[in-house]
């Protein structure tokens, strides 16, 4: 596999305002198949980081989705969205501010433990199993807009995510993962049974 080629060909896959702003790199060190930076308030976009030596093990399929689901993920996770724990962060970096300003040290504590709730939750939820299932349901609709049929794009990505965590060193799936692999299977045709995204809870 020619790494130069194969990133060329991955940045004709998405959308033009995730290509734009996302950068695709070789990171030969890394232990994970594929990997990905958070997008912080002063960032447009994500890097992807990519374990060539084991990205050219799974199908073209499976590579495909994988990459359109990382975006996706990251894209849906950006910090600058309006949520109740991002504004907790938001006023509580701004109480401290005010609090320092005016010497309160007990101010100043509780405006740190009011961010740190709020920095924890949006972390907890950003990894949540609604989160990735909506990452899949893009993924799977931009790959439509690549020639994939549903099905087909859903059943790569169902593929692909017991690979990836075999390539990265885990004999078994995550919690999020079998759930995302269910639906998948529903989406495949290969399952009546789906996901309520109202009875999901994550541990």
């Amino acid at each position: 596999m020619n790494i130069n080629e194969e990133i060329v060909r991955l940045r004709d896959l998405l959308t033009a305002s995730w290509r734009m702003h996302t950068a695709i790199k070789s990171k030969p060190e890394q232990i994970e198949l594929i990997s990905s930076s958070e997008i912080l308030p002063w960032q447009k976009g994500t890097q992807v980081n990519i374990n060539f030596r084991l990205w050219r093990q799974i199908s073209e399929a499976e590579r495909d989705l994988l990459l359109l689901h990382e975006i996706s993920w990251r894209e849906q996770t950006k910090w600058l969205q309006v949520g109740v724990y991002q504004g907790v962060a938001a006023m509580a970096l701004l109480g401290g501010i005010v609090e320092g300003l005016q010497g309160d040290v007990t101010g100043i504590a509780i405006a740190f433990l009011l961010g740190t709730v709020g920095v924890n939750q949006v972390l907890r939820a950003n990894k949540s199993a609604q989160v990735k299932l909506a990452a899949d349901q893009e993924a799977i609709a931009v790959a439509q807009r690549r020639g994939y049929r549903e099905t087909e794009a859903a059943k790569a990505l169902l593929e692909a995510i017991p690979s990836a965590a075999r390539l990265s060193g885990r004999n078994s799936p995550e919690f999020t993962e079998l759930v995302r692999c269910q639906n998948l299977r529903a989406i495949a045709g290969l399952s009546r049974t789906t996901v309520p995204e109202t009875s999901i809870n994550d541990f």
